[in-house]
């Protein structure tokens, strides 16, 4: 048994869970529509690996600050069923049961917070999973994170104590991301592979030789 590691978005699902739950919040009248032009900004600087991380969270958590953890998680059901189910790659269920039916033990690792990214891992029949925490008081969301960031090479960090809690190890694991950002985790997987990588990432995998896979078909 190894390990597979899957980033999210844009890896499993064609599209950013975070970017479509804010979308969802604002279609619901949940959060401003304002918030949409910055947030896109800021997945521009994403995409080209300059994004602070912590500047993300604190503006796209703003829509949460002070909202029941218990009914956030209600709307987290209903923005699967509506925005997440549509958009899952089937290349990559198909690619997650082939692991499975290999004994391997299967791992998402997600820059996204962990209201949505557990939730997802179950909907898509995952029981592991890294995500960014979100800090709650009383059982509301106080709109700050908690811990080490699973973004960038704080994804290799928090997996390395993952490991060494569960007892695993590395050894033959193989690992999945679309983008620039894990490149440090592709680094630490055995065998790693791009999902539709941009021009950077796809370079930087034929240098490394790495798999390079094309997903474009959701369920």
């Amino acid at each position: 048994m190894a390990l597979a590691i899957f980033d999210l978005d844009d890896t499993l699902i064609n599209g950013d869970s975070a970017s479509l739950f804010l979308q969802f919040l604002v279609n619901k009248g949940l959060a401003d529509a304002s918030m949409l032009a910055k947030e896109a900004e800021l997945m521009r600087a994403y995409h080209q690996g300059l994004l602070q991380m912590e500047d993300y969270m604190s503006f796209t958590l703003q829509a949460l600050k002070g909202r029941p953890v218990e009914g956030v998680g209600q709307w987290v059901v209903v923005f699967i069923e509506q925005m997440i189910a549509p958009v899952v790659f089937a290349e990559a269920r198909q690619v997650i049961e082939k692991h499975r039916a290999r004994g391997d033990r299967v791992l998402i690792i997600s820059a996204t917070g962990d209201h949505i990214v557990g939730p997802v891992a179950r909907f898509l029949g995952v029981a592991d999973y890294l995500a960014i925490g979100l800090e709650s008081e009383a059982g509301v969301y106080t709109g700050q994170t908690k811990g080490v960031l699973t973004y960038q090479q704080g994804k290799v960090l928090r997996l390395h104590d993952w490991l060494q809690k569960e007892g695993e190890a590395l050894a033959g694991s193989t690992g999945y991301s679309d983008s620039i950002n894990d490149v440090p985790l592709l680094l630490a997987v055995e065998h790693a592979c791009v999902v539709n990588p941009d021009s950077v990432l796809c370079d930087q995998a034929a240098q490394k030789g790495w798999k390079i896979l094309h997903w474009c078909n959701v369920l």
